[in-house]
């Protein structure tokens, strides 16, 4: 039994004319008729009335064009399944992201994503940069909103593009000296207590803010980590410290913080969007296409 057969007795039983029949599925009458003939001899059971006038179903064939119906739809909806898993409008995407990506870039992307998948079920995990590396490489993520460059075994097997790039600004208790200032050396962060996250959660961030330090003759004197940014800024408006972090970070339009460009605005972090390299997904390569390519660094 097959589902060619199972069409043919459906067709048949609705058209009782095996003329009609056959038209109906494109093939001539004696290769129709034959196929009726091979599904009643498996089966061991009339399945239709034949006389020279008309063709009518038996009980038994009523019981089995019913049946035959469900399973013709039901083959039709895995068809319809596997395609659009196949082509990416349906399944699960595992998304990891850094906290400020979701100040900027991941909002709108999601909302074009949902809108155009909604038979993909989004997962959303908020982690640091060498966490998302290491699950990418190990296949808990799909794929990764971070910021590169990455080190280790992971960078061997990962994609990196850029899909955005911001300024740093220095962040700063809203009772600060230069709180009000319309931008700050960097020279003049000089000696204040800082507050940043681990370097092994994100090395490449982490380099960029030292740098920045560094550049003006001070090391960064850090005196409370957190691993989030949302956490960060929520320290610095406790009064235990300064950070600088990425300008979408300010999008938190906090009142009890400020946030101020630094003077030159010279240091820019990007934002990546980093997948398995060959990663066949058809989800993975429809979440990527969304984003757009971000203006060269000036």
């Amino acid at each position: 039994m097959n589902l060619q057969q199972l069409r043919y007795a459906v067709a048949l039983a609705e058209e009782l004319n095996f003329g009609r029949a056959a038209l109906r599925e494109g093939v001539r009458q004696p290769p129709f008729s034959q196929q009726i003939g091979k599904l009643e001899k498996e089966l061991g059971v009339r399945l239709f009335e034949r006389t020279t006038r008309q063709v009518r179903l038996t009980p038994a064939g009523e019981a089995f064009v019913a049946e035959a119906r469900t399973c013709l739809a039901h083959s039709a909806l895995a068809a319809e399944s596997a395609r659009r898993v196949g082509r990416g409008e349906a399944g699960r995407l595992v998304i990891g992201f850094v906290g400020s990506a979701t100040n900027l870039t991941l909002p709108r992307v999601l909302r074009r994503f949902r809108a155009r998948y909604p038979g993909v079920q989004v997962e959303l995990r908020e982690l640091p940069t060498a966490q998302q590396a290491e699950e990418l490489r190990q296949g808990l993520l799909d794929v990764g909103l971070l910021h590169a460059p990455l080190a280790g075994p992971a960078a061997e097997v990962l994609t990196t593009r850029t899909v955005a790039r911001e300024l740093l600004l220095a962040a700063l208790p809203a009772g600060h000296p230069h709180a009000t200032s319309t931008s700050i050396p960097p020279a003049a962060l000089a000696g204040e207590p800082f507050v940043m996250f681990p370097r092994r959660y994100g090395s490449a961030l982490f380099d960029r803010i030292i740098a920045v330090g560094r550049a003006a003759g001070f090391e960064p004197r850090i005196v409370q980590e957190a691993v989030q940014m949302q956490t960060i800024v929520g320290l610095v408006a406790a009064g235990i410290g300064v950070s600088i972090v990425p300008e979408s970070v300010a999008r938190l339009r906090r009142g009890d913080v400020a946030f101020r460009p630094l003077s030159p605005p010279t240091r820019v972090v990007t934002l990546d969007l980093t997948w398995r390299t060959g990663d066949p997904n058809p989800m993975v390569h429809n979440f990527r296409s969304l984003f757009p390519t971000p203006p060269a660094p000036a």
